[in-house]
């Protein structure tokens, strides 16, 4: 006899705004009992010290994480001047310190180094596995910790404010596996100086942003679940910005079979006009969302089938 899953089949997104302290993980957690959730997971890290925006996919919107985790984020961070520490924020020890505070000029000038595709070393302190293990534990049991470099996207940068010598705060739009920390080190290290983040918040994840937002307490406030299954997003919100395919009951039948369905007769050349090779769409019906399909020549193959 089978054991009975714990938890409810909830299917959505809800976008958490993250109060300083918890781990992400610990907030998902939060979210899954206060919903009965049978399953959940979220759309990109936040250290626990970061504020912000984390999307927490619940259910069938598990199987879009990856395309979240895939797209653009916007930050502000403060950079403290004048003290480089281990984690390079606010809750490392310091390990290095200066009395050199740059011109705003000084400081506006290299932003230019630091955008577009540019290498970064992630900070000692992160969950990148070297060896199999953790370079967070390494760095904590004081073990050689060597990072190589990585490419990483950064779309825009500027200085947002410079409320006095010791702080600046700036807004980022980044891509993929970008480390503000490591970002806020290097632009002090570019200006002959050392600094860390003393405060960090994500404003946006891909289509998420402020507006989707409610806080745990906010949340937790709300007294019944039924209620709380309100503040849910679909789960087609986090894939908003990929092409659709309308597809048939018996097409739809067969790519949740995990069958491709050609698309070759006359009639279908409208559908897939504007499709490339390769490309990732949204197959739906005219009620629901049925699949995520990958195009080729003339035929779509199912690669994350959603039921709902």
């Amino acid at each position: 006899m089978s054991r009975r899953k714990r938890g409810r089949p909830v299917n959505g997104w809800l976008v958490i705004d993250k109060p300083s302290g918890p781990t992400s993980t610990a907030v998902v957690n939060k979210v899954r009992w206060l919903l009965d959730a049978r399953k959940a997971g979220h759309g990109g890290t936040l250290d626990p010290m970061a504020t912000g925006l984390l999307p927490i996919a619940l259910g069938e919107a598990t199987k879009t994480v990856a395309h979240v985790m895939d797209s653009a984020k916007r930050y502000q961070f403060t950079l403290r001047w004048g003290i480089e520490t281990d984690t390079d924020d606010a809750e490392g020890k310091t390990v290095k310190e200066s009395d050199h505070r740059p011109e705003l000029t000084e400081v506006e000038h290299v932003l230019k180094q630091f955008t577009g595709t540019i290498e970064q070393i992630p900070p000692r302190y992160s969950a990148i596995k070297i060896d199999g293990k953790r370079a967070y534990d390494l760095a904590r049991a004081d073990k050689p910790v060597e990072l190589k470099p990585r490419k990483i996207d950064i779309h825009d940068i500027c200085v947002l404010d410079a409320p006095d010598v010791n702080h600046t705060v700036f807004a980022v739009k980044s891509g993929k596996g970008a480390y503000m920390r490591a970002l806020g080190r290097d632009i002090a290290r570019a200006v002959g100086a050392v600094g860390h983040i003393s405060a960090l918040r994500r404003t946006s994840v891909g289509p998420f942003g402020t507006d989707d937002a409610i806080s745990l307490d906010e949340l937790e406030s709300i007294g019944q679940i039924a209620a709380r299954d309100e503040k849910l997003l679909s789960v087609e919100t986090a894939l908003d910005d990929i092409p659709a395919l309308a597809v048939t009951e018996s097409e739809a039948a067969r790519l949740k079979n995990g069958q491709a369905i050609a698309l070759l007769r006359k009639v279908d050349l409208q559908r897939i006009a504007a499709f490339e090779n390769g490309d990732t769409v949204l197959a739906k019906t005219r009620t629901k969302p049925v699949a995520l399909v990958r195009y080729a020549s003339g035929e779509v193959k199912p690669f994350r089938v959603l039921n709902l």
